[in-house]
């Protein structure tokens, strides 16, 4: 079987704003008909990369290729790329009908074309009958649907979108995360979209390209970055994680024993020869809170110190013995089990298989 042909490619890229380097050496293959999402914090050169794909910000090193065309020079206009903005630019003066018709009256589309393809894409983002309404008339969602449908219906190669669905309320943002998500799949159409929200990245994209202070530092499936985050930066940004840093020395010929400076010592799987100082990471739904003693393999004494109430999961904060404070995140499966409350004893049982080791 043949590999997919990748629709974009980054290649070294780089900018810079001054002194200032927000886009450091930046190498990046996306396929045809993947949806990726970029994620990372404010300033860490997300929004810039994306940019720098649609052509709106010109590389100051690097190549960028589309379909295999190296479109590095080229202007935004003949890269056959769509952009979706966080606040949808749509022409306030303009009805719907002629702010999705936009494009193709600027390829000089002939009318009746227009008026089919607009009225087949109002159905698509389901929006039937709202040709002759004004921006201002609809709702933020709508304005969203509309936004999409006007960067869908040029039939780009590649479909940008930059914080998208940023503006909309929790509920509704969750809606169209989906709806989104299943459109551009049925689409097949190459999709990178930029977001800070850890959640909709992991929802909506086939992979996750993790960026800070202006390199990736992980690109991989959401299952795969959550799960195995490769650096303390990933593991944190994704999610809460519990981390632990120490000496490791193997223990046998399939695991080792990370040993913290407060003497904690934890058994987890051998993945590579043990250096000097490393760090483990486990996700706090992974922490077993179990009954009786703490005389097992990664189980240890602590006392809850705080819990956070989060509707079907409980938070709870746990001091150990030795010093070193856990997270560990429980969901309430029965409606008549009481939870544990603050200055409870408890066993804390980490599992061997859930320890990821972290490269930095």
């Amino acid at each position: 079987m043949s590999e997919t042909p990748n629709a974009v490619v980054l290649q070294e890229v780089s900018k810079a704003f001054g002194r200032a380097l927000a886009v450091d050496r930046v190498s990046l293959s996306i396929a045809e008909g993947e949806f990726l999402a970029i994620l990372g914090p404010s300033g860490c050169g997300k929004t810039t990369t994306l940019r720098m794909i649609a052509g709106f910000e010109q590389p100051t090193g690097g190549r960028v290729f589309i379909h295999g065309r190296d479109v590095t020079t080229l202007p935004a206009h003949r890269r056959n790329a769509s952009m979706v903005f966080q606040n949808y630019a749509l022409f306030p003066h303009l009805t719907v009908f002629e702010n999705i018709a936009f494009g193709l009256r600027e390829r000089y589309v002939p009318n009746r074309e227009i008026a089919d393809r607009v009225s087949r894409y109002l159905e698509m983002v389901q929006l039937p009958g709202f040709e002759k309404r004004l921006p201002g008339q609809l709702s933020g969602g709508e304005q969203q649907r509309v936004a999409l449908a006007r960067a869908l219906i040029v039939e780009p190669a590649v479909l940008l979108m930059d914080e998208p669905l940023g503006a909309l309320d929790r509920k509704l943002r969750e809606e169209m995360q989906l709806e989104v998500k299943e459109l551009l799949h049925r689409l097949r159409l190459t999709s990178v979209f930029v977001t800070h929200d850890q959640d909709e990245a992991l929802a909506m994209a086939d992979r996750v390209a993790v960026m800070h202070q202006g390199r990736l530092e992980q690109v991989d499936t959401p299952e795969a970055i959550y799960e195995s985050p490769r650096t303390t930066f990933c593991a944190g940004f994704l999610g809460l994680s519990n981390i632990f840093e120490g000496q490791l020395s193997q223990n046998g010929s399939s695991s080792a024993v990370l040993t913290t400076p407060t003497g904690l010592s934890l058994t987890c799987l051998l993945s590579d020869a043990p250096t000097e100082q490393t760090m483990l990471m486990i996700r706090p739904e992974k922490v077993r809170l179990i009954e009786g003693d703490a005389s097992g393999q990664n189980c240890f004494r602590g006392e809850i110190i705080s819990l956070k109430y989060l509707g079907a999961i409980i938070e709870y904060h746990i001091a150990l013995a030795s010093g070193e404070q856990i997270i560990a995140r429980q969901q309430q499966v029965a409606a008549d089990t009481a939870p544990y409350r603050p200055g409870a004893v408890v066993t804390v049982y980490l599992p061997v298989a859930s320890l990821r080791r972290l490269e930095s």
